[in-house]
């Protein structure tokens, strides 16, 4: 039977009083500042929510009522824009009737309206919008507006481009009125990386220049996470005696060798069962073997399922010393999980050699990619290789740059390390462990359409919320669950020389600012070279006011609220109005009301996403925050990323900050080249090329690396002469050089504001 997904989902936002998280409010991880994220616990707090900017918004500068903006702003299509219309109305389907669709709010919308996040900030800031989006993605958006830049106020825009076109005198600079905009520049002082990735100059009369509001999909937040189907873990590995089963497959020839020790001990942190606070516990390879090294010892690996699940079972029994009983599934899916990438090996040649008894088939997909012909979701599979096996740059945040040890930049792409971790990925692919849709593109390999319905995929590496949907939309049957677990344990460099391998749990898929931006065009307001701007800001004519109010309230703590979640009607309230909050990264957020959960399923079938940009006007730019989102995410999907959550409250898992602290800084998204370094940036084609994940190229060398162990088919006779073909021959070498260049130059100016 099919499950009914309202009922369930409710019951779950309900039952927030009791996660684990409730004890853990507000901790913070003292070793390398990572803040709670993510907490479940919910309230009823009569006050408001405790955001950090939790003063009532106050407007600073002061313009005429119902001045008018023109505002080219949207996301990626027309379903997006600010205003209802054809697109936007039609994904609503069956629920529009002649013409309108009414909403959680009790209010009727057509075409031509402006969704009710913009009904809002036109009522609140007492201006005027009018819609002049043409359906583009940001830098479509850009294009179509470059040459007539007097007819629109505020437009969309990609970072870069928008940089250069401020440095060109096209763009107002926002950087010079921080004084006037108090939200927002308190927000960025709470979040250098923030302020740093939006800095288009450091030297000069420009030095500080913004020339565009930041926009986050979520901040400050885990992004992607490991996925799998834990039924399948319970049931091959739980429970009393031996496993069994009827009809098996088995293992192939063993490829994949140890990573981590065959004896000896380490001791690894871990969180309790029951969530309270974290602990240490010990893997114990003397006590058993490392289980890959036992089993490619074993008839060179190939074995019947049976044998392989058996032997994974009383490895785990004996190297944790019983710690996880009859409950050894808790290895990979619980909250006191501990595995690492040997032991994932093991478990997937488990799952893909008992597929008939855990399908019925004669295959499973032990790693797939959401969408296995698109190179924006094929790279999910090396990014699952860098936290297997402690790769830094496979997740920056800008191409594959990352902060090291000596507070300097490098590039992944460039160094060995990089192409051991996919070696090792590739021989996961000559075992059969990956699925032959990933290998070759195969445009019918989608995880929700074929995979997940048809029982066909073990585990991916992708977004909580819109990949375990099938809990609760009848993808997925009764006693079947795909949902987040824990990050895996591996061997992280921390001291940059390689003398130093930090045994830890740690992500950089952290989330921070993206590179799409909204900016307020110069001429649009009234301004040009010739007839500069006024640097006083009060002396501003009204538009370049309204814009520069409606961007320090989208950091308000009333603007956050609204432009993640809507206005106030689709929030629920208690009885003196006050909102019903439960607590999400150390913050009392509000909970939506229900009318607005059930629509969310009635019209966009569980994605958070699409409802908020197609119906409600929210989550467009600004500041995106992921408490809504996390309401939600189905039961399954909230009960492992709160396992995660956890974790990184107490400080299990460490990842990427918004601030300068070596190892663990977050990389910029954008840096401050100037017309000389980026032209030596741009020359360098071959690195641009092999490595773009954009469209759908036919070769990227990172996918290629995993696939064939090499750029061509003759491959590499190692690491290094790869790391050193993209470092020489592709020009990785000379970028870099002039990346550093820019992010020096940011430290100092940096290091200036703080002085």
């Amino acid at each position: 039977m099919k499950k009914t997904k309202l009922a369930a989902s409710l019951l779950a936002v309900s039952m927030l009083a009791t996660s684990m998280l409730a004890g853990c409010d507000n901790t913070t991880n003292t070793s390398s500042g990572n803040s709670t994220q993510s907490g479940n616990s919910s309230s009823t707090n009569s006050g408001n929510p405790t955001l950090p900017e939790n003063s009532e918004w106050t407007q600073t500068l002061q313009y005429a009522e119902n001045t008018k903006i023109r505002m080219a702003c949207g996301y990626k299509g027309k379903e997006t824009a600010i205003t209802f219309n054809a697109d936007s109305l039609g994904k609503a389907g069956d629920n529009v009737k002649d013409g309108v669709l009414t909403l959680a709010d009790g209010k009727s919308y057509a075409s031509g309206d402006l969704k009710p996040t913009w009904q809002e900030v036109e009522s609140v800031l007492k201006i005027d919008i009018e819609d002049k989006y043409q359906g583009n993605d940001a830098k479509g958006e850009w294009e179509y507006w470059k040459e007539k830049l007097g007819e629109v106020d505020f437009l969309a825009g990609n970072a870069d481009t928008l940089n250069s076109a401020g440095n060109d005198g096209l763009l107002l600079n926002i950087g010079a009125y921080l004084d006037s905009m108090p939200f927002f520049k308190a927000y960025l002082e709470r979040n250098p990386i923030v302020r740093l990735s939006i800095t288009s100059s450091t030297t000069g009369a420009s030095s500080g220049a913004i020339y565009f509001s930041p926009y986050f999909d979520g901040v400050n937040d885990i992004e992607r996470m490991p996925l799998m189907r834990t039924d399948w873990v319970e049931k091959l590995l739980n429970g009393d005696g031996q496993f069994t089963a009827e009809k098996m497959g088995t293992t192939k020839a063993a490829k994949y060798t140890p990573y981590m020790p065959t004896s000896g001990s380490v001791e690894v942190e871990v969180i309790k069962a029951d969530g309270s606070d974290k602990e240490t516990i010990k893997k114990n390879y003397d006590a058993y073997g490392n289980i890959i090294d036992k089993m490619n010892n074993t008839s060179g690996g190939v074995m019947s399922g049976v044998d392989a699940v058996n032997m994974l079972r009383e490895y785990i029994d004996k190297t944790y010393d019983n710690y996880y009983g009859t409950n050894r599934a808790d290895l990979f899916i619980g909250q006191n999980a501990a595995w690492d990438a040997d032991e994932l090996v093991a478990l997937l040649r488990c799952v893909c050699a008992n597929a008939n008894t855990l399908n019925g088939t004669d295959t499973i997909n032990g790693l797939f990619a959401r969408e296995e012909a698109k190179a924006s979701r094929r790279n999910n599979i090396y990014q699952l290789a860098a936290t297997m096996f402690g790769i830094r740059g496979l997740e920056g945040r800008m191409e594959y740059y990352y902060v090291g040890a000596d507070n300097k930049l490098h590039d992944c792409r460039a160094e060995a390390a990089t192409y051991e971790g996919l070696s090792r990925m590739h021989s996961l692919v000559e075992e059969g462990l990956l699925s032959q849709d990933f290998l070759t593109m195969n445009a019918e390999g989608d995880a929700q359409k074929y995979y997940l319905p048809q029982d066909l995929g073990f585990m991916m590496y992708d977004y909580s919320q819109t990949q375990t949907v099938g809990n609760e939309n009848g993808v997925l049957q009764d006693g079947e669950e795909f949902r987040p677990v824990m990050v895996p344990i591996a061997k992280w460099d921390t001291d940059g020389d390689g003398t130093q391998e930090t045994l830890m749990r740690f992500t950089e898929s952290w989330r921070s600012v993206k590179t799409d931006a909204w900016a307020i065009s110069l001429e649009g307001v009234g301004y040009s070279k010739d007839n500069p701007a006024p640097t006083d800001a009060t002396q501003l004519n009204d538009k370049a006011k309204a814009l520069l109010t409606l961007i320090d309230f989208a950091y308000s703590q009333k603007g956050q609220i609204l432009m993640s979640y809507g206005p106030d009607a689709f929030i629920k309230t208690n009885s003196d109005g006050s909102y019903v909050t439960f607590d999400f990264n150390g913050e009392q957020w509000p909970e939506i009301s229900d009318k607005n959960y059930e629509q969310l399923w009635t019209l966009a079938n569980g994605n958070y996403t699409n409802y908020a940009r197609y119906f409600i006007g929210s989550t467009l730019s600004f500041v995106k925050s992921q408490a809504f989102e996390y309401q939600c995410t189905t039961e399954a999907g909230r009960k492992g990323a709160k396992y995660i959550s956890n974790a990184i409250a107490l400080g299990t898992i460490k990842h990427p900050e918004l601030a300068i602290n070596g190892w663990y800084t977050s990389v910029p998204t954008t840096l401050p080249n100037t017309p000389t370094e980026k032209q030596k940036i741009d020359a360098q084609t071959n690195l641009t090329t092999n490595f773009d994940t954009s469209g759908n190229p036919k070769t990227n060398v990172l996918t290629d690396y995993i696939i064939i162990k090499g750029f061509t088919e003759t491959g590499f006779t190692s690491a290094a002469e790869a790391a050193e073909t993209v470092k020489t021959g592709y020009g990785a070498s000379i970028s870099l050089e002039q990346r550093n260049a820019a992010w020096d130059r940011l430290v100092t100016y940096y290091n200036s504001l703080t002085a």
